[in-house]
C-alpha cells in the first residue's frame, strides 16, 4: 500500500537528520535553510516484535516485514502559501501525502541557525498551521465560489457540498485547522477530492538533545499545552542521537547505547510505529515454514480485500480464510496446535480483518 507520510517544518529544525535515521536514503543535512529541494523518499521497514516471535515458532526460509513510505519535504517558511520559499512546490508535495509527521525544533544550540533568529516551537508550529490554513481558505473558497449558484439552484448535492464546505470556511477564516471541522465519515470522503491539506492526521515530533531524550523539557511542555485541543500526538525524539545510534551496526552496541542514555526503545522505532498508525494502517500475518510475512491494511478491511493485497485472485476468488488469533498461535506453538485445540476460526467475506490475525486464504478462479 503506497501511503505516505511526510516531514515536515521550518528550516533547520532536524527534518533531514531525522529522516537519514529512518530511511536508507540519504538526504542532505546542511546548517542552512533549503538543503532539500526535491522530497526524499524512503521506505521503511516498520518494527514489530510479533513478526519475529512468528519466525521463531516456525523457522521460515523468509522473513518480510511491512514497510511504510515517508517523505522529507523541504522547509516552509513564512509566505510559503503565497509563494515564498519555493512555497507553491513544497505546499504541492505536502498534498501528496497521506499524513503529516511536523517537526519542532525543541533544543538549543548556537552553531545550529534558527530561520527566526530563536528557539520557539510554538511560534514555529504556529507559522506551519498558518500557511496549511491559507493554502487551504484559497482552495475551499474557490470551491465555494463554484457549488454556491448551483446550490442555490436547488442541487441537491452541490448544497451539500456547500453546506460542508462553509463549515471548514468558518474553521480556517478563525485560524483553526481543517481537522477540527467535526463531521460524519460519509462527508469526509464525500469532500476527500478537496484534498486539504489541514485535514491530514498529524503527528507532532519534539527534536530535543541528548539529556532531555526520555523526560523532555520546557519547550516540549509547551508544545503539548499548545496542542491540548488538537486531535494529533506528541512524541520526544533526539534525532541527533538517533543519527548516533543509527551508525552502530551491532544490535547489542545499539542495546547498550539506549540504556546509557535511560531508554529502553529507540526513538525511530517509536516514531515508525506512530506513523504506520496515524496512517490508519493494521498488520495481518502469513506465516509456515516458506516464509512468514506481514502484510499492510487499512483498519476496517475486510477478508476479500485483505486476500486481494496478496494478489487480486485471492479476492477475486475469495471463498473463507482461517483466522488464528496471534495469542493463540504463539502460546499452542504451531498450527497443527491450533487446529488441534479447536482455535481456527473459519469467516466469511463479511469478517472484519483485525489486527494480528494470522490470516490462511481459500480460493477459486
Amino acid at each position: 500500500m503506497a501511503l505516505q507520510c511526510g516531514i515536515v517544518g521550518l528550516p533547520n529544525v532536524g527534518k533531514s537528520t531525522l529522516f537519514n535515521c529512518l530511511s536508507n536514503a540519504k538526504a542532505q543535512a546542511a546548517n542552512f535553510p533549503f538543503c532539500t529541494i526535491e522530497p526524499n523518499v524512503g521506505v521503511i521497514t516498520v518494527p514489530d516484535e510479533r513478526l519475529v516471535a512468528l519466525a521463531k515458532i516456525d523457522n521460515p526460509k523468509r522473513v518480510i516485514p511491512t514497510t511504510i513510505e515517508i517523505v522529507d519535504i523541504a522547509g516552509l517558511v513564512k509566505g510559503a502559501s503565497k509563494g515564498e520559499g519555493l512555497g507553491n512546490k513544497f505546499l504541492a508535495n505536502i498534498r501528496n501525502t497521506d499524513a503529516i509527521i511536523h517537526v519542532l525544533r525543541c533544543f538549543d544550540n548556537g552553531n545550529i541557525t534558527h530561520v527566526d533568529g530563536s528557539v520557539n516551537p510554538v511560534r514555529d508550529k504556529e507559522i506551519i498551521d498558518t500557511e496549511l490554513q491559507l493554502k487551504d481558505l484559497e482552495t475551499v473558497e474557490s470551491r465555494l465560489g463554484k457549488v454556491q449558484k448551483q446550490a442555490t439552484a436547488g442541487d441537491k448535492q452541490a448544497k451539500r457540498q456547500f453546506e460542508i464546505l462553509s463549515r471548514y470556511h468558518q474553521a480556517l477564516v478563525q485560524g483553526k485547522s481543517a481537522r477540527t471541522v467535526e463531521i460524519d465519515k460519509d462527508d469526509r470522503k464525500f469532500m476527500s477530492d478537496l484534498n486539504l491539506l489541514t485535514d491530514k492526521p498529524v503527528l507532532y515530533v519534539c527534536n530535543v538533545d541528548e539529556k532531555s531524550a526520555v523526560s523532555g523539557n520546557a519547550y516540549v511542555d509547551a508544545v503539548r499545552e499548545a496542542i491540548r485541543d488538537e486531535d494529533a500526538e506528541l512524541l520526544v525524539v533526539a534525532a541527533a542521537t538517533e543519527a548516533d545510534i543509527a551508525e552502530l551496526e551491532e544490535y547489542e552496541e545499539r542495546r547498550m547505547f539506549l540504556e546509557e542514555i535511560g531508554l529502553s526503545e529507540s526513538g525511530v522505532s517509536r516514531l515508525i510505529r506512530a506513523a504506520y498508525k496515524l496512517l490508519d494502517l493494521e498488520t495481518y500475518f502469513t506465516t509456515g515454514p516458506d516464509e512468514t510475512r506481514a502484510w499492510t491494511y487499512g483498519k476496517g478491511t475486510k477478508a476479500p480485500q485483505a486476500a486481494g493485497i496478496i494478489h487480486t485472485d485471492f479476492e477475486r476468488g475469495f471463498i473463507r480464510a482461517e483466522v488464528i488469533k496471534y495469542a493463540d498461535y504463539v502460546s499452542l506453538g504451531s498450527e497443527k496446535a491450533c487446529r488441534d485445540a479447536g482455535k481456527i476460526g473459519i469467516e466469511g467475506k463479511e469478517y472484519v480483518v483485525q489486527d494480528g490475525d494470522i490470516m490462511h486464504f481459500l480460493f477459486n478462479v
